[in-house]
């Protein structure tokens, strides 16, 4: 039975990405529903999948976040993970959907869960803003806010997964947003802002291969991003098959608090941290010889167990970079 994935917008639903593409809830906000039928949903939607793993925005309102709380406490339910998202609104559909493909595979409610951190990491979300003055969830630099008020000026800005800002046209000195180094799609939503630098520009420098598609622009876009006149575009792993070898590649590892299965450093479920790793026992044979030798001496003692030089203290994490294999790096920087 595949995890059930809600999510408490209809703009964070996108078109499935094949016939195999599971739906997604979307839970009603909650000046439209009442706390009794909030329960019931959340009731269904467990009594039907076991799991829900819920995807809300960080620039969700409040109210939304206190509602999704006060249903788990009130269902006392330890099969309800809240999962938050930094990510821009197109960035965060993007997400949820490869949360959906996911969920048809075997992976554990627990690790499904704790994935949306690895997945985002993996997501180059961004638009192109006809001004930068009210955008205050990216760094804006002074320079940048004084440029915004020349006429026609206009800034490719990419939230995530490393936030930075280029001013587009002649004269902006030719910095260009940082790309994926990797095969990915380019999904647009197109809003007031009439560009086709994402297409025409975007599109060859990040060697994005295929069709660019185009999708209606989420209603909480302009709010997020300060302004109606973007652009906003998402660029996203589209291959089932490699979210699933990303995933499957880390290390899973059991809460010690809920007993979910978890990747990375934080349960999905009930955001216990992992505990630090327990330090190495000692080497019986070092207590038996008592202080032995010192540096540069003789013996067992100094020569340490079988192996362990040849291993080093980095052989696990070589290991586990090498099971990633070419998302090794941005993988672990993702999950700290």
């Amino acid at each position: 039975m595949p995890t059930a994935i809600a999510v408490t917008g209809a703009d964070l639903v996108l078109p499935p990405a094949d016939p195999g593409t599971p739906q997604a809830a979307v839970l009603p906000p909650p000046e439209t529903r009442s706390l009794d039928a909030s329960l019931a949903d959340m009731q269904q939607l467990l009594g039907r999948y076991g799991h829900v793993v819920v995807i809300c925005p960080t620039a969700a309102p409040t109210a939304v976040e206190h509602r999704l709380h006060a249903v788990r406490a009130l269902l006392e339910s330890d099969r309800i993970a809240l999962v938050r998202t930094d990510l821009p609104p197109l960035g965060a559909a993007v997400l949820v959907r490869q949360l959906r493909q996911l969920a048809g595979c075997d992976f554990s409610p627990g690790v499904l869960a704790s994935a949306a951190r690895l997945l985002a990491h993996y997501i180059y979300a961004g638009a192109v803003l006809g001004s930068v003055s009210r955008l205050d969830r990216v760094p804006v630099s002074l320079g940048s806010h004084l440029k915004g008020w020349l006429p026609g000026a206009h800034f490719a800005v990419l939230a995530g997964p490393t936030p930075q800002i280029v001013r587009l046209g002649s004269g902006s000195g030719g910095e260009a947003l940082a790309g994926p180094e990797f095969s990915t799609e380019l999904l647009l939503a197109r809003g007031q802002l009439q560009t086709d630098w994402p297409t025409t520009t975007l599109v060859p420098r990040w060697r994005i291969p295929g069709p660019v598609h185009e999708v209606p622009l989420p209603a909480s876009s302009p709010g997020w991003w300060g302004t109606g006149k973007l652009v906003e575009f998402a660029a996203y792993l589209p291959d089932l098959h490699v979210l699933h070898q990303l995933v499957s590649s880390v290390r899973r590892e059991t809460c010690h608090w809920c007993g979910m299965e978890l990747i990375g450093d934080r349960c999905g479920f009930c955001a216990a941290p992992l505990p630090p790793a327990a330090p190495p026992p000692p080497d019986p044979g070092t207590r038996a010889l008592g202080p032995g030798p010192r540096a540069g001496g003789h013996g067992p003692a100094a020569a340490g167990p079988p192996g362990a030089q040849a291993l080093g203290p980095g052989a696990g994490g070589a290991a586990g970079a090498r099971a990633l294999g070419p998302g090794a790096g941005p993988a672990r920087a993702a999950l700290p």
